[in-house]
Order: structure tokens, then C-alpha cells, then sequence
């Protein structure tokens, strides 16, 4: 038996738990002394950050706007559409404008600019971004048939819609890159991202993808800021659109420079495939096999494809019916 009773040793164990706590203050106040220094990052500011969760919410918001009745849980007719646009378009239009305002107001006061009149500026932007989502339909239209044409696979237009995430991560990306078009900080990299979490297709919002763009399985696909994409392009998972490597300190130099390549119409990029460089071009209706890596320019109506390699088929030695049979025979 134990010396100690249970409740001796219940309060040995809450003694301890006490002199444990008593070092949290000092990690406290060095965690505040970090906040001053130069070589940590922080943002301990009387400014507010756009908000994650308010841009995931956006997103949604507006995949009911360009997607309706798909995403919303009450039934959508003719007889009740105009109400069911006319809330959505206003939630929107107040949650988009205040994301904005807190977007650009940090921005200036980070940097320490001029005053843009950031609410003004918030209203005019959301009001400007909310008139092209009929357009927006349109080309998210486009994308949808050449999914449902370029894959066998899928049943109807509604399968793509509700379960792609080919489609999923370029809707995110439009939405995205009307905003990184009228010079919105932090708004349209933050929804990218979160679509790149979800789908592992990370894509730029600044790149300029043309119409049709079909993304087919999409894990693993990369497209950089500076890539420009045709029509009617059409990617397999595992592509990467990417730069050359940066020489160590020239970073500053290359950021407004075309580093990624330019995809003309009706190309096809298999899984694997990786095409670099801001001066390379692949022409029209070309074809890029899998796993080929691409540094120089393709020219049109080209297929470029890795050697067929050997491949060695033998049976399987370990097999018990094979052994039994190979000691027999000896």
C-alpha cells in the first residue's frame, strides 16, 4: 500500500499545477516583448484586418448569385427569383464593401499613403464588381459545357457544378481576379488560397485565363500571377504554369515582370506536364504529354511527348504456385 492518501496526493498535484501556471506571466511578457522587435511579425494595430471567415462567407454568397438555386436550401422558381436575387445581391453587396474598406484602409495605413477615401472606395468597388456578375455567368457558363464536353465522365451540368473542383477553384479564381483587376489588396490572393486548400489548384488571381478552361481531376495543378492562358485550354492534374528560379536577392527586380508562360488557344496539358518561364509560349491546339518539362517555346499544332520507355514484364518468382512448380522441376 501507498504512504500517501488520495487526498495528500491530490493536493501534492494541485500544488504543482499552481507552480506550473505561476510561468505563464513570463511567457506572456516576452511574447509582448516579440511584438517589438524587427525580426517578428505582428499586426498589433488599431486597424482591422479583412476577415477570413467574412471572404469564405463572400464566396458563397456569391456562387448562389452565379450559380442559382444550386447552393440555397429553400426552393427557387420564376415566381420567386427577382426576391431570392434581390436578397442575395444585398447581403452581398454590404459584406463585399466592408471587406473592401478594411482591405484598403490597412493597405494605406500600413504603407502610409495617401488617402483614398477607403469606405467611398469600398461602396464604388462592390457596386463595380456586382456589375459584371451577369458577364461573370456567362463565362462560368462557358466553363461548365467545356467540363461536361471534355469529360465523359460527367453525367450533366449540374454534377459539375455541385461536386467539381476544377470548377469550384476557377469560379474562385473570376471572382478573385475581377477584384485583383480593380487593384484590391489582400482580398483576392486570401479567396485563391482558400479555394487552393479545398481543391490543391493553387492559381494566381492574377493570371489571365481565357474562356472555356476546363481543369480536369486538378490535384497539384499550379498557375502563377503572370501566366496567360487562351480559350478552350484544357488541364490535367499535376500541371504547373511556373516560373524560372529567382537568382537570390533579384526578387524586387522581377515582381512586375512577365515570369510565367503564356498558353495560346485549344492547348492540351497532360498530368505531370511542366511548362516555365515568362518568354515561353505554347502555341495553338499544341499538345504537351505527361511529366515533359518545357523551358523554351512550343510552336502551334505541336505534340511534345517523352520518349516511350521500356517497359519489363516478367512473372513474379515468389508466387507459391510458381516456386512449387520451379522445385519441382529441379
Amino acid at each position: 500500500m501507498s504512504d500517501i492518501s488520495d487526498a495528500e496526493r491530490c493536493k501534492v498535484e494541485v500544488a504543482s499545477a499552481r507552480d506550473f501556471r505561476k510561468e505563464i506571466p513570463k511567457v506572456v511578457d516576452e511574447l509582448v516583448l516579440s511584438c517589438e522587435r524587427e525580426d517578428c511579425f505582428d499586426h498589433v494595430s488599431l486597424e482591422q484586418l479583412p476577415s477570413r471567415d467574412a471572404l469564405i462567407d463572400i464566396l458563397e454568397r456569391a456562387r448562389r448569385i452565379l450559380y442559382p438555386g444550386y447552393f440555397f436550401r429553400s426552393r427557387v422558381d420564376r415566381m420567386n427569383l427577382g426576391y431570392y436575387f434581390g436578397q442575395e445581391a444585398t447581403a452581398f453587396f454590404e459584406i463585399l464593401s466592408e471587406q473592401i474598406t478594411l482591405a484598403v484602409r490597412h493597405e494605406c495605413l500600413r504603407h502610409d499613403l495617401p488617402c483614398t477615401h477607403c469606405e467611398e472606395r469600398g461602396e464604388q468597388c462592390a457596386v463595380l464588381f456586382m456589375k459584371d456578375l451577369p458577364s461573370l455567368r456567362k463565362v462560368l457558363a462557358l466553363d461548365v459545357r467545356a467540363a461536361f464536353e471534355g469529360d465523359p465522365a460527367a453525367k450533366s451540368p449540374d454534377e459539375i457544378i455541385f461536386s467539381y473542383p476544377g470548377l469550384f477553384a476557377i469560379t474562385v479564381y473570376r471572382i478573385a481576379h475581377q477584384l485583383h483587376q480593380q487593384g484590391i489588396p489582400l482580398i483576392p490572393r486570401i479567396m485563391t488560397e482558400h479555394a487552393h486548400n479545398l481543391t490543391g489548384i493553387d492559381i494566381h488571381p492574377g493570371a489571365n485565363i481565357g474562356q472555356s478552361f476546363f481543369i480536369d481531376h486538378g490535384t497539384g495543378i499550379v498557375i502563377g500571377e503572370t501566366t496567360i492562358i487562351g480559350n478552350r485550354v484544357r488541364i490535367y492534374q499535376g500541371v504547373t504554369l511556373g516560373a524560372l528560379s529567382v537568382p537570390r536577392g533579384a526578387t524586387d527586380q522581377l515582381r512586375a515582370r512577365k515570369r510565367h508562360p503564356t498558353i495560346e488557344d485549344d492547348v492540351i496539358l497532360y498530368s505531370g506536364a511542366t511548362v516555365l518561364g515568362g518568354e515561353t509560349v505554347i502555341g495553338a491546339r499544341s499538345i504537351i504529354g505527361g511529366n515533359v518539362w518545357i523551358t523554351e517555346s512550343i510552336p502551334p499544332d505541336t505534340k511534345v511527348f517523352l520518349k516511350r520507355p521500356e517497359l519489363i514484364v516478367e512473372a513474379n518468382s515468389l508466387r507459391p504456385e510458381r516456386a512449387a512448380k520451379e522445385v519441382k522441376v529441379g
